[in-house]
């Protein structure tokens, strides 16, 4: 009988020895059986999925709904921070947070209908109703306050959501900072939380509806901005190039790309660990030619938002076209369904 024992005994310290290298091995090498690279990056888990119930859905301006999103003791986030729904279809798209920082037990996140664009609003507003269950990952800042002796913030429509909770922060601030706001939009009606934005003052705000003033006068509504202010801008394309070439240093954030993933000519990318090559063609992106070889290589937003394509950068410059990447990462990554080689060859840690 104790001979029984201690051969079950050894059979289960195996196992569990076994488990455990295994895990180790997983750890070092998220490809494997594949060889591990020095730190690798493809491949390793991306932010935590949370599920969340939908507890509030309703119309805030003409074509804008807001969201609440209820859990427990969910994970903190500061102004600027944004989340990935994951909608029914499985799309994923960003949204800014724009609730209460200090709130754990729910997110706010806002959404205009773009009734031409690429079906993530559009599934937002018809699919989505109160008590359903919507996965989210995050949240994630790219987009922080920073500290500054005096701000410039210029909204455009539904890029108010982003500057809304700095706005709340400078003003419920022990200091007083000097800060100014521009908030510009097709109508008064199509501007979400206006009601809140102006409740801080005429002196620190300056709405502008086209249907009552006409195209903003940008230059005039932002002269005066004090030497070395802080200047942040959320909207639509147009109105952030216009703030960019008056404010070079100006802090952008955007949720579509800033140009395409086909524009460019055409290149190789080496799969180091797949011993492949495969060809990019001008007009397609990295992610399609590599998927052709690698159907199951992770993506999810296509447009340089999420960060679920980021591959390790062996060798080759990278002409980078994402909104997510710091630096620092860019220096030996990219996200592959938007950037590009600016030469003829990448190698890529895949």
């Amino acid at each position: 009988m104790r001979a029984g024992l201690r051969a079950v005994a050894v059979v289960a310290g195996a196992a569990l020895l076994a488990r455990r290298a295994l895990r180790e091995r997983i750890r070092e090498s998220p490809l494997w059986p594949m060889p591990a690279l020095e730190v690798p990056v493809s491949g390793r888990p991306r932010s935590r999925a949370l599920r969340l119930r939908l507890a509030a859905y309703e119309t805030v301006a003409d074509g804008v709904v807001r969201l609440r999103l209820e859990g427990r003791a969910l994970p903190r986030w500061e102004p600027g921070a944004h989340l990935d729904l994951v909608l029914p279809s499985g799309l994923v798209r960003q949204y800014s947070l724009c609730g209460d920082p200090a709130d754990t037990s729910s997110y706010t996140v806002a959404a205009r209908l773009v009734t031409d664009g690429r079906g993530g609003s559009r599934e937002v507003h018809e699919r989505l109703r109160e008590g359903m269950e919507v996965e989210v990952r995050g949240p994630r800042n790219r987009f922080p306050l920073t500290g500054a002796a005096s701000y410039l913030f210029v909204a455009g429509g539904i890029g108010i959501t982003p500057l809304l909770p700095m706005l709340r922060a400078l003003a419920d601030g022990p200091e007083e900072v000097e800060w100014r706001l521009v908030y510009c939009g097709r109508s008064r009606a199509s501007m979400p939380f206006l009601e809140e934005v102006a409740g801080f003052g005429p002196e620190r705000v300056t709405v502008v509806a086209e249907d009552e003033s006409g195209r903003p006068d940008l230059d005039r509504l932002v002269s005066g901005v004090p030497e070395g202010a802080a200047v942040y801008c959320c909207g639509p394309e147009g109105l952030m190039a216009a703030v960019e070439d008056r404010f070079p240093e100006v802090r952008l954030e955007r949720f579509t790309p800033r140009a395409s993933a086909g524009e460019g000519a055409a290149f190789d990318v080496e799969l180091r660990r797949s011993g492949r090559t495969v060809s990019v063609p001008a007009g397609t992106s990295a992610l399609a030619a590599i998927r052709a070889a690698l159907p199951d290589t992770l993506y999810s937003c296509e447009q340089g938002f999420c960060g679920t394509c980021r591959q390790r950068v062996l060798e080759g410059e990278v002409d980078h076209r994402d909104e997510l990447l710091s630096d620092g990462e860019r220096a030996d990554s990219m996200l592959i369904c938007v950037s590009r080689a600016r030469g003829e060859r990448l190698v890529l840690d895949l």
